[in-house]
């Protein structure tokens, strides 16, 4: 008896190997064009102003698209411009949650001009702010619990591309 219930023993500590537990696939790749490495943009920044709005907006295309680069409340679009870098041409969306939204932005470097919904930065009231406004078209449009801030460089977007690009904000 004690041999049997030796043997019992025995096979219950030799269990046969279990096969490990099943790995998860893996996450599926964002469907985006990441900018030299960096992350894509999140799908509720983007939404302010898609990509394509830029394309329509600004004479833009698939073909001069170099990709994003997204964070926390941001999303970069990079674009080929003739004359520049490619970190100096592109689309920025900006868009954090704010619990009391302004109704009209409160800039002390710029004055700003309405254009609809969206406010554009019109004038600069320094001369250092001056060379911003040259090289950029600054807009900024109220949400409710956020604000839009979009920031486009003249190499991408030109000044008279500014009412189409307002328009296109959400």
């Amino acid at each position: 008896m004690s041999k049997l219930l030796g043997l019992a023993l025995v096979a219950l500590t030799f269990q046969p190997a279990q096969p490990p537990p099943a790995q998860p696939p893996p996450a599926p790749k964002p469907n985006c064009k990441a900018f030299q490495g960096g992350k894509c943009c999140d799908a509720s920044i983007a939404a302010h102003l898609p990509k394509e709005a830029v394309y329509r907006a600004c004479g833009a295309s698939e073909d001069s698209f170099l990709g994003e680069q997204g964070s926390k409340d941001t999303c970069r679009y990079f674009f080929k411009a003739e004359g520049g870098k490619p970190e100096d041409s592109f689309v920025q969306v900006y868009a954090p949650p704010t619990k009391q939204v302004p109704s009209a932005p409160n800039d002390p470097f710029f004055t700003w001009k309405k254009l609809g919904k969206v406010f554009l930065a019109d004038k600069a009231k320094s001369p250092k702010a001056a060379a911003m406004v040259q090289g950029s078209i600054g807009l900024w449009m109220p949400g409710s619990g956020y604000f839009v801030t979009v920031n486009a460089s003249t190499k991408v977007c030109s000044r008279k591309d500014a009412t189409k690009l307002a328009a296109a904000m959400k």
